[in-house]
């Protein structure tokens, strides 16, 4: 285990130095967490400009409905040797018409699979959105994220897809509730036997 972290250290230390990326509207700062004990790989989109500034993945109004979906405290949340936090995009990519930009694609090709083979003890994938869903589920993901979250329990319990807790979701919570009533005492429930 300490060697395999101390692999992933380095391979941290390479990203958290990376620059591959042009024209960021902030300048590069690479957002991840990991250690090679995490058992719950969480995969998010990008940094947003708030969580840019403060240095620290999903420490907003979305990472706070995230932990509440979790049932874990912001101490337990931001441990890497429990909680991996892999997003598809590092760096905060921008602001678009509906919001934030896309991932930047160089950012996945060039790091996601080094790190991913660098977590040998994930158990549960937790997939946020559908740009994580498409790298991760790949062709198994439905035509929406809707149909494809109703599908969690044929991806259970290795991986849930789930939609981003981000606030312009609210319309999808409100018209989802199912979701709160079936999938997260589940999702609470694994993550207490995980951490």
């Amino acid at each position: 285990m300490l060697r395999n972290n101390g692999q992933l250290e380095a391979l941290l230390k390479e990203v958290r130095a990376c620059t591959i990326c042009t024209g960021l509207p902030l300048g590069p700062k690479p957002l991840l967490q990991a250690d090679s004990a995490a058992q719950i790989l969480l995969v998010g989109q990008a940094p947003g400009s708030k969580t840019h500034e403060k240095g620290r993945p999903f420490d907003d109004v979305s990472g706070k409905r995230l932990r509440g979906w979790l049932g874990v405290t912001e101490e337990q949340f931001y441990d890497p040797r429990l909680f991996a936090i892999i997003p598809m995009g590092f760096c905060f990519p921008g602001t678009g018409q509906g919001g934030d930009m896309p991932p930047r694609p160089e950012c996945a090709p060039a790091w996601r699979q080094p790190l991913l083979d660098a977590l040998p003890n994930i158990r549960l994938t937790l997939v946020l959105g559908q740009y994580a869903m498409n790298w991760h589920l790949g062709d198994r993901k439905s035509r929406t994220l809707t149909d494809t979250v109703k599908r969690w329990r044929e991806f259970w319990p290795e991986l849930l897809p789930l939609p981003h807790p981000s606030p312009r979701n609210i319309r999808w919570f409100k018209a989802n509730p199912w979701f709160e009533t079936d999938v997260i005492p589940v999702l609470q429930d694994r993550v207490r036997e995980l951490t």
